[in-house]
């Protein structure tokens, strides 16, 4: 790993770990990253990338493409320990590579950016799911968000934890945000392009992140996530959360 760069910033701007073996890339990314207010370290290769994620970054920015062990299985590596199924992943993936881009959503990366992008671009994506990150992070308020519950699924928005039947979920950061939102609006239909805008805070994007995001929730809270009975296909319309299984 690369020494970190941009220690001088602000210590509250967050920590990005960039793992890219492109050095042009990699140099990119990190120059605007900086310029944002961010600290950055970079990895060449999958091994770099595990090893500088035990360290505690607030965000990785993962490219697909790695020697030794590619960004796919870095993620799903990391999704394995405890402090990485939290962790915020950025994939970056080639334009074409449609099923790479599905199966890293699948493993639970939080957003992608397709190359070649705009680094702008890049830096909004983080800020946005660094946002949200930040959420958990804040102090707690005078009126602490309410307890969600919905049968035996119960939500605590102030400790970012989820438990089905007494048995705590791992969730990722945007699998939380859905099943939150899902809960404070129980049988209401919402198309995909609404559940982007408002648990992904895009104004556009790939429509497919949405329905992985669902297929993965199903998956933790679902008896038979093939039949769903909680989060309901609604067609022609998206999903609906339904509270008691109807």
């Amino acid at each position: 790993m690369n020494a970190s760069d941009g220690d001088s910033r602000p210590p509250n701007a967050g920590r990005i770990l960039v793992v890219d073996d492109d050095p042009t890339v990699a140099e990119v990314v990190t120059g605007y990253l900086r310029r944002a207010g961010y600290t950055v370290d970079r990895a060449a290769d999958g091994h770099q990338a595990l090893a500088a994620a035990a360290h505690g970054p607030d965000l990785v920015v993962l490219d697909l493409m790695l020697p030794g062990i590619d960004g796919l299985e870095v993620c799903r590596r990391l999704r394995a320990t405890e402090h990485g199924a939290r962790l915020p992943v950025v994939m970056l993936t080639a334009k074409g590579d449609e099923s790479d881009r599905i199966l890293g959503l699948e493993l639970g990366a939080d957003d992608y950016v397709t190359k070649p992008f705009s680094p702008r671009e890049l830096v909004l994506r983080v800020r946005s799911v660094l946002r949200r990150a930040g959420a958990a992070a804040a102090p707690v308020s005078a009126a602490p968000a309410p307890v969600l519950a919905s049968g035996d699924v119960e939500l605590d928005p102030q400790a970012r934890r989820a438990h089905r039947s007494g048995v705590e979920l791992s969730l990722t950061l945007r699998e939380f945000d859905l099943l939150a939102f899902f809960l404070r609006h129980p049988g209401r239909a919402f198309g995909r392009e609404e559940l982007m805008q408002q648990v992904w805070g895009w104004e556009f994007g790939d429509l497919s992140t949405v329905t992985v995001h669902v297929r993965r929730l199903r998956e933790k809270i679902e008896d038979d996530p093939a039949a769903p009975r909680l989060i309901t296909t609604v067609w022609g319309v998206g999903y609906r959360y339904d509270p008691v299984g109807s």
